[in-house]
């Protein structure tokens, strides 16, 4: 799991090695410190000439003031060195996850679900990104401090160097213990964030319903539950790691006292030397700190290998629908055919067929209307042919050939598609409608905005085109939102427009205009249209009804209230209480 980790540091490599090799020099540095103390208690300050002891304080405290120095200036280096590279892998995570789930189709967001990606892509990463900052520097400077510290100590005394081999395993076998329990509560507490994360998304995305219907409670209420569930959570992983704390400064105040109680009997029996005892007790304690310090960076570690785990099951997701690999790909002309087209959403498992053997063609130019009640597969069936979703039987063909073959950046160019959900984007309507094409010119962009119905209203802004809009377009209308997103993709200029009940917030009149907009200037353009009103698609050149999930009628309108009694039941039930 490290190794991959560090596998994303990149350009910033050089650093992951330089930080390592600075802590470990450093100390050193601060390793050296007791013995040079030792020198100045049994060589200086117990030296019975005083001319002599005080030369040696004042040489070896001079040492020691050069030692802390570089011990300084390499620690500066190690934390500087560390947060470049610990900084350089979190970008370079974030950054392959999010391409990543820019891959990924409208099934694979469905399967993660948005409020667990957004955790992955941030609170994931950046528990990595600490773990990176803080606990490798530790686990160096421990490892290094814990071998030479036993080193020294055995080279001063071996017998009092026992004392620790014995009691060392005992504490290790404490500290393996607590961290073992810790991976799975780990693991559970970041799915409860995931289910945090999606209860705050939901309730803000649709915060004017909450308003509107006064669910305030409710949703506090829904809230809490998530946030209790969390809390939970992270006191079950905390309570266990208290436990390190006491357990570490019972070992360490044991070690202490069997060393000055053998060392305390040495140094009367003149086996040693009270500044060797002080600098023993003073290795001890740093070699019972480190393993201390060693236990809480394995806790981090655990935390970060249970986020590393969600990061790369993201990264190592195969998405479902890839490139096709076709080199020849056949003119432009916006034919569209569907031949025995089955579909379900859980293709990989079990589910009943949300479409089932749908057949049908389009001309060039041709507008095309889909009717039907609520849940009859309509937007599923545009789903599939710029493949946000991939059939589960049959076949989709744009212009004579199978969507799954053309690759995706040229299939999605052929379609443009205004979804039920309308979404814009912070920024100027500029920006939003560039989002069509780029390098769309001033004339290009007004005259889709005028086909759109869109013009008129942008110009009444002081700032025209150039007017910010807030983040989802919650500063304009739901019909003029509507129309922004038709002129988005009208700007695209595809073969086929495909428009999801995309005008059912804009009035009758407009809506008219819009339709005349397009027989005039995009009537090249086959127009796949969804809406809920039949005055919206009495003049389409072919009318599909459907009804779970089949095509039970095609036809005009005229032929449709002759022969199909679910059209007629749509049409007559828009119209009672109007008249004709």
């Amino acid at each position: 799991m490290i190794k991959r980790i560090f596998s994303f540091a990149g350009e910033y490599k050089r650093h992951v090695f330089l930080s390592p090799l600075f802590v470990v020099l450093e100390t050193i540095c601060e390793l050296l410190l007791p013995l040079l103390m030792a020198k100045i208690i049994d060589e200086g300050i117990r030296n019975p000439d005083l001319h002599a002891g005080m030369g040696v304080v004042l040489r070896m405290g001079g040492w020691m003031v050069v030692l802390a120095g570089i011990s300084l200036v390499l620690g500066i280096g190690a934390a500087r060195s560390m947060s470049i590279a610990s900084n350089g892998v979190g970008y370079n995570l974030r950054r392959a996850e999010f391409e990543q789930i820019s891959k990924f189709s409208f099934g694979d967001i469905d399967r993660f679900s948005t409020g667990s990606l957004i955790t992955r892509l941030t609170n994931d990463v950046t528990n990595i990104q600490n773990f990176v900052t803080i606990c490798v520097r530790m686990l160096f400077r421990c490892l290094s401090q814990l071998v030479v510290a036993l080193v020294v100590v055995f080279r001063l005394e071996w017998k009092l160097g026992i004392i620790l081999v014995i009691c060392m395993p005992v504490l290790a076998a404490a500290v393996g213990l607590i961290v073992s329990k810790c991976h799975r509560l780990f693991a559970r507490m970041q799915k409860r964030i995931d289910e945090l994360n999606e209860k705050v998304q939901e309730t803000l995305v649709g915060i004017r319903a909450v308003k509107s219907f006064v669910r305030k409670d409710y949703e506090l209420g829904k809230f809490g539950a998530a946030n209790d569930a969390l809390t939970r959570s992270g006191l079950a992983a905390v309570l266990r790691i208290i436990l390190l704390d006491p357990i570490m400064m019972l070992g360490l105040a044991c070690v202490t006292a069997l060393v000055l109680y053998f060392g305390g009997e040495m140094v009367l029996g003149q086996q040693l030397k009270i500044g060797q005892l002080t600098s023993i007790i003073t290795y001890i304690s740093n070699i019972l700190i480190s393993i201390m310090m060693l236990a809480f960076a394995l806790l981090h570690y655990v935390r970060a290998s249970a986020c590393a785990k969600r990061v790369f099951e993201v990264l190592d997701t195969e998405p479902e629908i890839t490139d096709g690999t076709a080199k020849i790909l056949p003119p432009r002309e916006g034919r569209v055919e569907f031949q025995n087209v089955s579909f379900r959403y859980t293709a990989s498992g079990t589910g009943d067929d949300v479409l089932t053997g749908v057949s049908f063609a389009t001309k060039p130019g041709q507008v095309v209307a889909l009717v039907g009640g609520t849940g009859t597969g309509k937007s599923s069936l545009v789903n599939l042919i710029p493949r946000f979703y991939d059939v589960t039987g049959g076949r989709v063909l744009l212009d004579g050939m199978d969507v799954r073959d053309y690759p995706l950046e040229e299939l999605r160019s052929r379609v443009g598609m205004v979804l039920q959900n309308n979404v814009l984007f912070s920024g100027t309507i500029r920006e939003n409608l560039l989002w069509g094409d780029e390098h769309a010119t001033e004339e290009q962009l007004i005259q889709a905005a005028k086909d759109a119905e869109a013009y008129d209203f942008i110009q009444s802004f002081p700032d025209g085109f150039d007017t910010q809009l807030e983040q989802g377009g919650v500063n304009v209308s739901g019909g003029q939102k509507q129309r922004l997103c038709i002129a988005r993709a009208i700007l695209r200029q595809p073969e086929i427009l495909i428009l999801d009940d995309s005008t059912s917030a804009v009035d009758s009149a407009t809506e008219a205009k819009i339709r005349a907009a397009f027989r005039t200037h995009r009537k090249d353009t086959t127009v796949l249209l969804i809406a809920q009103r039949i005055s919206s698609v009495r003049d389409a050149d072919c009318i599909l009804v459907l009804d779970e999930g089949t095509i039970v009628a095609s036809g005009t309108h005229d032929e449709l209230m002759a022969s199909s009694a679910i059209y007629q039941e749509i049409y007559w039930s828009q119209q009672e209480g109007v008249g004709e």
